[in-house]
């Protein structure tokens, strides 16, 4: 029996299937490259933001938009390394929670991109793509976080505030819960304590977060001059078919409807809060 390099081959087959730039992608290169790849990545990030705190300091826009180029390419090569069963944070110029904490300076960004585009301002940052699908952690819902605060609640003193922290780290770096960071925070804060019974929490929390949309639902209603049952079920077909309304939807729920010149500043208005209101309560609030 012999063995035969059958590197060229194997390229040359996956170059014949229109796969010609995909050869790396198929055939992982050693996770050594990718290692100093994350390394180089990791260098440039601490040349632009020596710690995460000073992601806070970045004065100009093209401050932030060279952190974001950074964190991004360090991104890209964790996620290629977490691909092999070799990896081990240990092994890396970075500890697990550090990144974590860059990763939230990231997210906060993009929050603010996102914030001055329903604001109209322009900005460097508009045209950057944040990748947001390189972050995503499916074990991590609001299901997983109630078990979390039932472990909060009953330990001792000394661990809770770190165990506190922990939960607060992990809403502020995953996509899905950072929406709803606030209002957790202020479960923890307000409702926790005066919970007896951990077997209550969930139904607790069920509770807290009812009245808390119907009362962000009020103060759109309110800020907006919007029939309350109208909206409601825009809200909901919205929810249901994930088909952004109209413009012409959205006026119907309006006591009148807004002038030529202001129509479409106040339909993109409503229809921005009503996503925000979505992403806050609805999504990722089964399982």
């Amino acid at each position: 029996m012999c063995f035969r390099n059958l590197k060229k081959a194997t390229d040359e087959a996956i170059t014949l299937v229109s796969l010609k730039d995909a050869i790396e992608e198929i055939i992982l290169p050693p996770y050594e490259s990718i290692a100093e790849k994350f390394d180089e990545a990791l260098k440039n990030l601490l040349e632009v933001v020596p710690t995460y705190q000073s992601v806070d300091d970045l004065i100009s826009e093209d401050d932030e938009l060279a952190f974001v180029q950074a964190f991004r390419r360090l991104l890209r090569a964790k996620n290629v390394l977490e691909s092999y069963t070799d990896f081990d944070w240990e092994d890396l110029g970075i500890d697990e929670q550090t990144f974590e904490d860059y990763k939230g300076k990231y997210l906060d960004l993009n929050d603010k991109v996102k914030n001055d585009r329903q604001k109209h301002k322009t900005s460097i940052l508009d045209d950057i793509d944040f990748e947001l699908e390189l972050i995503h952690r499916d074990q991590i819902n609001v299901a997983y976080i109630l078990q979390l605060l039932a472990k909060l609640k009953q330990s001792k003193s000394a661990d809770a505030q770190a165990q506190k922290k922990a939960i607060i780290d992990m809403l502020s770096s995953d996509i899905e819960l950072r929406s709803k960071r606030e209002l957790i925070e202020k479960f923890i804060e307000e409702n926790l304590p005066h919970i007896c019974d951990v077997d209550a929490i969930q139904d607790e929390f069920e509770r807290f977060w009812y009245e808390e949309k119907i009362l962000a639902l009020s103060k759109i209603c309110d800020e907006e001059n919007l029939d309350k049952a109208q909206f409601k079920a825009l809200i909901e077909s919205y929810t249901y078919n994930g088909r952004e309304p109209l413009r012409d939807e959205v006026f119907k729920c309006l006591d009148s409807r807004p002038s030529i010149l202001k129509a479409r500043e106040i339909g993109e208005r409503i229809i921005d809060k009503m996503k925000e209101f979505v992403q806050v309560f609805v999504n990722g609030m089964v399982g």
